[in-house]
C-alpha cells in the first residue's frame, strides 16, 4: 500500500482514535482495552483496527491475555501494537532523508560532533517558549509531545544509598522517557552523532540552570535520551 493511501485509512475519526491510543501504550492491547479506551463496541473496535493492519499501521499478533497457560486459560486473544515502518507523504516529492544522512556522514566523516552538538544546543534555546529554564517534568512532557517524541513517565522505587534523589529509600524517582526519535532513520546509521546532537537539542530546550537534566539512556525502540530531575535539584 502506498504511503498516501496508508495514511488515508486514519481519516476515519474512531480508526484513528484507535490507532493514537495504540500508539501511545508502547505495548500490545487487545480488542476489549482499545474498544473501551475510546468509547466504542468491540466488534466496531475489531473491524478498525484490522483496516488499521491490512494498512500496515499496526502489527497484530495473539496471546493469552489472562497470563495463564494451559486448560482452563482460555483463548488466545488478537493484540496489536504499532508498526515499525514509517510513513511519510510530500506533495510535491522532497528527500530530506537523504539529504540528511549525507550531511550526517560528511559531518562524521570531518569529525565535527561538537560543532553540530553546539549548534543543537542553541537551536533547543531559541526554540524555548520561555527565557526561563523548564520547571517540571510535566512542562518537559508538554513540550516533548509538540515535537514529537511521544513521552511518558516512568516512576521506579530507588534502592537506599544510591545517591543524590535515591538517599531515601523507597523515595519515587520519575523519569521522561519518550517513545519515538524523530531523527529515528538517520540515528540508526550514525548513532553517536545524532544521538549526541539530539542530547544537545534536549538540553538546549530545558534550559540550563533548571531543575531538570537530559541524560542518555538507551533502551530498545525508544529515544536514547531521558530527562530526569538533576540530583543537585533533588529532595
Amino acid at each position: 500500500m502506498e504511503d498516501i493511501d496508508a495514511i488515508a485509512v486514519l481519516q476515519e475519526p474512531v480508526r484513528r482514535r484507535l490507532y493514537e491510543y495504540v500508539a501511545a501504550q508502547g505495548r500490545e492491547v487487545g480488542r476489549n482495552e482499545a474498544a473501551e479506551a475510546v468509547g466504542v463496541g468491540r466488534t466496531l473496535a475489531a473491524h478498525h483496527l484490522d483496516k488499521l493492519t491490512d494498512a500496515g499501521l499496526l502489527e497484530s499478533g495473539s496471546r493469552r491475555l489472562t497470563g495463564r497457560s494451559g486448560p482452563g486459560a482460555g483463548r488466545p486473544a488478537k493484540v496489536y501494537t504499532r508498526a515499525r515502518a514509517e510513513r511519510s507523504v510530500s506533495l510535491p516529492a522532497r528527500d530530506y532523508r537523504t539529504a540528511a544522512e549525507l550531511l550526517a556522514e560528511a559531518a562524521e566523516w570531518a569529525g565535527l560532533d561538537a560543532g553540530l552538538c553546539a549548534a543543537a544546543r542553541r537551536r533547543g534555546e531559541a526554540s524555548r517558549a520561555s527565557e526561563a529554564p523548564c520547571g517540571s517534568l510535566e512542562e518537559a512532557m508538554e513540550m516533548l509531545a509538540a515535537r514529537g517524541y511521544e513521552p511518558y513517565l516512568e516512576g521506579a522505587e530507588a534502592a537506599p544509598g544510591a545517591g543524590g534523589a535515591e538517599e531515601t529509600a523507597g523515595a519515587a524517582v520519575r523519569v521522561v522517557r519518550m517513545r519515538n526519535c524523530p531523527f529515528h532513520a538517520v540515528a540508526e546509521q550514525f548513532p553517536p552523532l545524532v544521538c549526541g546532537m539530539n542530547l544537545a537539542l534536549l538540553e538546549g530546550l530545558l534550559g540550563e540552570g533548571g531543575p531538570l537534566r537530559a541524560r542518555m539512556d538507551a533502551r530498545p525502540g525508544e529515544c536514547c535520551v531521558v530527562i530526569d530531575v538533576s540530583k543537585d535539584n533533588a529532595d
